[in-house]
C-alpha cells in the first residue's frame, strides 16, 4: 500500500508540473531576474554583466521549469535530512 501512495504522489507531482506548460503554451512565465535585467538596462545602459551563461535554457517555461525541479530537490533533501534525524531521535 505504501509503494502504490508513494507512487501516487511522484505522478500528481510531476502532473502538477507539467499540466500548466500544456494548458497555457503562449503564456509567459517570466520572473524577477528579467525584471531586474530590465531594470539595469535602464538604470546603467553601459552596465556588462561579469560572467556569460555556460547554457542558455532554450525557453523561458524550460527555465522556469528547471528552477522549479531545484527548488523542489533540495526541498526534498531538507525533508528528508528533517524527518530522518527527528526519526533517529524517538528512536533513541
Amino acid at each position: 500500500m505504501g509503494k502504490i501512495k508513494n507512487l501516487a504522489l511522484i505522478f500528481l507531482v510531476v502532473l502538477l508540473i507539467a499540466l500548466p506548460l500544456f494548458m497555457h503554451r503562449n503564456a509567459e512565465f517570466g520572473g524577477a531576474d528579467d525584471q531586474a535585467e530590465e531594470a539595469i538596462a535602464e538604470i546603467a545602459p553601459e552596465y556588462h554583466p561579469w560572467f556569460k551563461n555556460i547554457w542558455e535554457p532554450p525557453s523561458e517555461e524550460v527555465e522556469s521549469l528547471l528552477f522549479a525541479l531545484q527548488a523542489a530537490l533540495g526541498a526534498g533533501l531538507i525533508g528528508y535530512y528533517i524527518g530522518f534525524t527527528r526519526g533517529r531521535q524517538k528512536g533513541a
